[in-house]
């Protein structure tokens, strides 16, 4: 049986160096997992080492944290190359390849610039000595906490390769969440673009040129008309006042939300706010089930979980709300009833949440109730992109008709006018 030395690191983070017999690279690779270790690098006994080492094992855990940071740190990454990215690691692992070779793979294959060089990047903390998780917080704008947690508990336990997979269900469900509701909305918003640009072009170059040929006739204009051209006067003659208005109101908006209070206010107010807050609501409903049914079907403590899901939430509010959930399961309350006096989630959810807690099937509870707020979710979006369409037709139908009026008023009179001339 042939043999093979490798170099692997162990859940408390340090790497050791043996060897073992198996039939092949495959097999030795399985071996090494089930002493719950990660295999960086496995060849065969008495095999030419490569001019660059595989790992340096005197650097301590603690000084790989503090190593320098690699170039590229502010990167961002779409989440469709996350997607990517993860999706190859998973699949170069489980085809029975080191984590050392599966990165260097990547780095040769993946054509997108940031992603290559994110990958060279993880690459070459790995040859330093870190671990992958260690060197993926190198890229907080990237990586998210929840990520390099479920990374870091796929190498203690060994099981890297499993846990990538689930990343890549996870990251599926969120980007199929975001994208059905980009889709739904993209139309509404092309319609207002188009509605506000076709207001303006008839403000800016038709009512000038109506503007300049009743002033050659010496008519009184209708009240309609001469309203329609007082409008035009202050639209290009003093559009610098609404830039200004706006500039300052954004500004004291700024100026209001920059303290923790002032932020947490704001966004207080958005949670609440009838009609526009539906969306937002239930997308989080969706994406913090289906996060905490992910977390916890990889082991993940409850209140490990809680803190991932503090800094998933994008709103102060729900933020705050979140720490005080997590006070009191420390303090011994269940989640659901903790979730129920912080007021933030409908009874349906907390309902079904209570009921995965006394059955104690957790987690596939979680995802039911992901199913059911994506669902909701759904016809949210749908109501949303089915009124706002409509309500922008009326509002754009009713500023044409009135300047079709002021027109046309202006147009009568004059034909009237000229009628009385003649007779």
């Amino acid at each position: 049986m042939p043999e093979f030395t490798f170099v692997a690191r162990k859940p408390d983070g340090s790497l050791f160096r043996g060897s073992l017999h198996a039939n092949d690279r495959r097999g030795a690779i399985v071996q090494i997992e089930q002493q719950q270790g990660v295999p960086i690098k496995i060849d065969p006994a008495g095999a030419a080492q490569e001019s660059r080492p595989a790992a340096k094992p005197s650097i301590p855990s603690a000084a790989a944290e503090t190593a320098a940071a690699p170039v590229g740190t502010v990167q961002r990454l779409p989440i469709a190359q996350l997607f990517l990215f993860t999706e190859q690691l998973s699949h170069l692992l489980s085809a029975g390849m080191t984590l050392d070779e599966a990165l260097g793979i990547l780095v040769r294959r993946l054509q997108q610039p940031k992603l290559k060089a994110v990958s060279k990047s993880l690459h070459q903390g790995l040859v330093d000595g870190r671990s992958l998780s260690q060197a993926m917080r190198d890229f907080p704008k990237i990586f998210s906490p929840l990520y390099i947690n479920m990374v870091s508990a796929g190498e203690a336990s060994g099981a890297l390769s499993q846990i990538l997979r689930r990343l890549v269900a996870h990251i599926a469900d969120i980007k199929a969440l975001r994208d059905r509701v980009k889709q739904a909305l993209l139309y509404p918003a092309a319609l207002v673009f188009v509605g506000i640009a076709l207001i303006i072009v008839f403000m800016t170059v038709m009512v000038p040129q109506l503007t300049k040929f009743l002033q050659t006739t010496g008519q009184k204009l209708p009240p309609a008309t001469q309203l329609l051209i007082d409008a035009n006067f202050l639209l290009t003659h003093y559009w610098w006042v609404g830039v200004v208005a706006g500039g300052g109101l954004l500004s004291l908006w700024k100026i209001g939300t920059r303290p923790a209070e002032g932020r947490r206010a704001w966004d207080r107010f958005l949670w609440h706010f009838p009609g526009f807050s539906r969306i937002p609501r239930y997308r989080f409903y969706a994406q913090f089930a289906r996060t905490l049914a992910t977390l916890s079907e990889n082991g993940v403590t409850l209140l490990k979980s809680l803190e991932l899901l503090e800094e998933m939430a994008d709103n102060a509010f729900v933020r705050g709300q979140m720490i005080e959930v997590r006070k009191a399961v420390m303090d011994g309350s269940g989640l659901s009833n903790a979730l129920r006096q912080a007021g933030l989630f409908p009874d349906l959810f907390l309902d079904m949440m209570a009921v995965g807690e006394q059955t104690g099937h957790f987690s596939e509870t979680m995802g039911m109730v992901a199913d059911v707020h994506e669902r909701e979710l759904d016809k949210q979006v749908q109501f949303v992109s089915t009124l706002v369409p409509l309500l922008v037709i009326i509002v754009i139908a009713t500023l044409v008709g009135l300047m079709v009026y002021a027109i046309l008023s202006a147009v009568f009179g004059l034909t009237a006018g000229l009628q009385g001339r003649m007779h």
